[in-house]
């Protein structure tokens, strides 16, 4: 939708969990068991990466920590992440008896170690000391996740719902606990994971080599500066998380590293074999190096088998190559009577809407995009039968073209268009009468099989256009999109665990970051903020009163735009908006045309 050279300076997302205890109550802090958080986050300046710790790492505990059943648990939960994976086992094994350390099987390879990380979903349950001087803790647990060595967090592979340890007395008597019974797997919370690790993003181009996709993983934080430059190399030369390798491309096989990288103070070197490495491969390398170390300025060197080929500035680097195109200042929009008109929030940048009058009735709800000097426009729009088409144009604004699909559906959601830089196919998703559909420029409509089965009522695609969100069956799901010549491929739906159920909305909200609306365990409805791959999950907003029917994010952040993870939602048939949470009032509508009908304001959304 933008060259790829266009200069662009991309904002840094923030993540809530970053503020970790500060959201959490004090008693269920180690627990993993969010509380309601409405943050006020100024989009003006770059943001820090989720899961960042401010000075040194924690230091990771110990056994002798905590007498106490309950944190002794929460502290053994925390020692397999604290630190250099190779060192887990042992770390883990200071919390362990004699008799039970077997129990525990150890990975040869320090690449074979997995970490099972799993969330609390309350307070570890301890049984009294019984006449041997044991007690026995439960931990109740949803799966998260498997760490792997390349610090990516895969699915769950294991579907216990709870653990069960058991506690002694350590020898001699006084000197504290430790376990004479433990699970024969590296568990690790949600809690751990957070601060114990950096989330750090790295970048895979996608087919066509036109932008960079987003691949969330972690490293301890522990690992110093020129570790993490090696440990990025690895990741990117080791290829993209798997539900994410349909919708990019690796590097050439058999691109490997040779050695570590090395340098400091602004001046590095990486050393690679790549075959084929052209000045086209090095340079397609040169910005995905830029982007997955943004931390890092000065130059880099790049050599293959010992020849330096390229010397980076990496600053520079970002500022010329664009990671993906981030649009323009958002502007909200909102349905009014039957048409789209902007919103008036606080000071933010307000815009007519750029649809021909004539076409801009009987909505319901609305996707509109920029595209370059063009306008994407979706709507979906009743007719006197009741039922429901979608109605797509483009063009210069106003929008004054338009194809309405064929079809007639019972109901369509809110449609997404994709990202996509093929200007000549524009193409987008929405769930008709259930069902993923793909629309193109001219309101035709096609079903998009799934792997899985369900009801789909709502979908989202990320800023980046390579990645989609998924309602299916009361579910979250993610999955990479392929976008060539219009026709849009799914890849592998990842289901992504969460606190909610009966999930009702969801779309992007950061880069790396989903927020959605469903119900907590007291079937209250509720907004949650998840990490793409489930590994955090924090309550935005509780106890809504009704259920989400339409939700709304900017997953950027535009100088003099919104505050960043700012949202809108529609919940019995009202619209409101975050930062603050309060309802969107019908003064707050512009342009109603004399004569509306006196209503509120539902399926807000924005235009970037």
């Amino acid at each position: 939708m933008s060259a790829r050279r266009q200069p662009v300076t991309l904002r840094r997302r923030v993540l809530v969990a970053l503020l970790g205890g500060v959201l959490l109550p004090a008693g269920l802090a180690a627990c993993g068991i969010p509380n309601e958080t409405e943050v006020q986050v100024d989009g003006s300046g770059p943001a820090a990466e989720a899961g960042a710790l401010n000075g040194s790492p924690a230091r990771p505990p110990t056994p002798g920590d905590s007498v106490e059943p309950v944190p002794f648990i929460e502290n053994y939960l925390r020692a397999a992440a604290a630190g250099e994976r190779e060192q887990a086992y042992a770390r883990v094994k200071e919390f362990v008896g004699q008799e039970a350390k077997g129990l525990l099987r150890e990975k040869p390879q320090s690449s074979e170690i997995e970490l099972t990380v799993v969330r609390l979903l309350e307070k570890p349950e301890v049984t009294p000391p019984n006449n041997q001087g044991t007690s026995d803790v439960t931990v109740k647990v949803q799966q998260v996740g498997v760490l792997r060595a390349d610090g990516a967090l895969d699915s769950p592979e294991a579907s216990e719902t709870e653990y069960q340890f058991q506690l002694r007395r350590a020898d001699p008597a006084g000197s504290g606990l430790l376990l004479s019974n433990v699970p024969n797997v590296l568990l690790v919370s949600d809690t751990a994971l957070r601060e114990y690790y950096r989330s750090r993003t790295i970048y895979f181009w996608n087919s066509d080599r036109s932008r960079l996709v987003p691949d969330l993983r972690y490293l301890p934080s522990s690992v110093p500066t020129e570790r993490r430059v090696t440990d990025v190399v690895k990741w990117l030369t080791g290829g993209p998380s798997k539900w994410l390798a349909q919708g990019v491309t690796g590097l050439p096989d058999g691109t490997r590293p040779i050695n570590n990288a090395t340098g400091a103070d602004g001046h590095w070197e990486v050393n690679l074999t790549m075959p084929g490495a052209d000045d086209k491969k090095l340079g397609l390398l040169a910005t995905q190096l830029a982007w997955s170390l943004p931390e890092l300025s000065g130059q880099l060197d790049l050599k293959i088998q010992n020849q330096k080929r390229r010397t980076i500035d990496l600053e520079q680097e970002r500022a010329e190559h664009a990671v993906y195109p981030t649009g323009d200042r958002p502007v909200r929009y909102s349905v009014y009577d039957g048409a789209v008109r902007p919103l008036a929030i606080a000071n933010e940048a307000r815009a007519a809407v750029p649809l021909a009058p004539e076409d801009n009735k009987n909505v319901v709800a609305a996707a509109l995009a920029r595209a370059d000097d063009q306008v994407l426009a979706a709507l979906v729009v009743t007719g006197t039968d009741r039922r429901q088409r979608l109605k797509v144009g483009s063009g210069p604004d106003p929008v004054a073209v338009f194809d309405i699909s064929k079809d007639t559906y019972g109901t369509l959601s809110r449609p997404s268009w994709l990202r996509s830089l093929d200007e000549r196919h524009p193409a987008g998703l929405v769930a008709a009468d259930r069902k993923l559909y793909r629309f193109d420029g001219a309101a035709g409509m096609s079903p998009v099989p799934l792997a899985v089965t369900g009801p789909v009522v709502a979908v989202a695609g990320s800023l980046d256009g390579h990645r989609i969100a998924l309602v299916i069956g009361g579910a979250l799901y993610v999955a990479a999109v392929n976008v060539d010549g219009g026709v849009v491929s799914v890849g592998q739906l990842r289901q992504l665990t969460t606190l909610l159920t009966g999930i009702s909305a969801v779309d992007w909200v950061a880069e790396n970051d989903l927020v959605l609306a469903g119900n907590e365990a007291d079937r209250r409805p509720a907004i949650h903020q998840i990490t793409v791959d489930g590994a955090q999950d924090t309550a935005l907003k509780r106890d809504i009163g009704a259920e989400v029917t339409q939700l709304a994010a900017y997953p950027g952040s535009a100088v003099g735009g919104p505050p960043a993870l700012s949202y809108m939602y529609e919940a019995n048939r009202a619209a409101y908006r975050n930062n603050p949470i309060d309802i969107i009032k019908r003064e707050q509508v512009l342009d109603v045309p004399a004569g509306s009908r006196a209503t509120n304001p539902t399926a807000p959304f924005f235009l970037y």
